[in-house]
């Protein structure tokens, strides 16, 4: 009896994997794939869709939401995380070398702050919306890019005005703090010079990237 009984346990458990596996695989929107840290692979547009082909669509929906290029969100996304969904800031160190604390509140794709975050939940209405997520980073991105459209006239297309009002906020890129920041005017150029290499390299394929149901 105990030996039949087992048999109809083990019966069951397997039906429940089987049923398990066939419902993953039938899932619309796949699972990111992870880019390796410190390759060639961020520096191609193609390449990333390829590996994730759902992160094309979601861009793209962003763009019709928003009017922000997928190429400008690609750029401001390859600068801040370099496409790493749990990125934060380097930690400040303790006696100069004991990890303690992280320089601010930055996190994921975009690194959005705490409180920036918390406003764009707000106004969106998206207050299920995490850091972590590509989807989400990405509509974020549109919607901040789209805030200093409309308050200080920059392009959406011009990545490198808008990586500077990103990196100073709003007040301080009205204020022009970035001119006391050499540095930081040599990286909106690479942000803008990355968003015009992703353009050329997502007209190459954009043809070509597999349609994925993003709903």
């Amino acid at each position: 009896m105990r030996i039949f009984q087992f048999r109809i346990k083990i019966g069951l458990l397997l039906s429940i994997g089987i049923l398990c596996l066939s419902l993953s695989a039938c899932s619309s929107t796949p699972r990111s794939q992870p880019i390796p840290r410190k390759t060639s692979v961020t520096h191609n547009a193609c390449n990333l869709f390829k590996r994730n082909p759902q992160w094309y669509w979601e861009a793209l929906d962003t763009y019709y939401r928003w009017g922000v290029p997928v190429s400008v969100q690609m750029a401001i996304i390859q600068r801040e995380s370099d496409f790493q969904a749990g990125a934060r800031p380097s930690k400040k160190q303790l006696f100069g070398f004991i990890p303690w604390s992280n320089v601010s509140s930055a996190y994921g794709y975009a690194q959005a702050l705490n409180g920036t975050w918390k406003d764009y939940q707000r106004e969106t209405g998206q207050h299920g919306n995490r850091r972590n997520q590509f989807e989400d980073a990405s509509d974020f991105i549109g919607w901040y890019c789209n805030k200093a459209h409309q308050q200080l006239g920059i392009s959406k297309r011009n990545a490198y005005a808008l990586y500077l009002a990103y990196h100073e906020g709003l007040a301080g890129y009205k204020n022009r703090t970035y001119n006391q920041k050499p540095w930081l005017l040599s990286v909106a150029r690479t942000v803008q010079s990355r968003a015009n290499q992703y353009r050329t390299q997502i007209a190459r394929c954009k043809y070509s990237i597999p349609k994925v149901d993003i709903n």
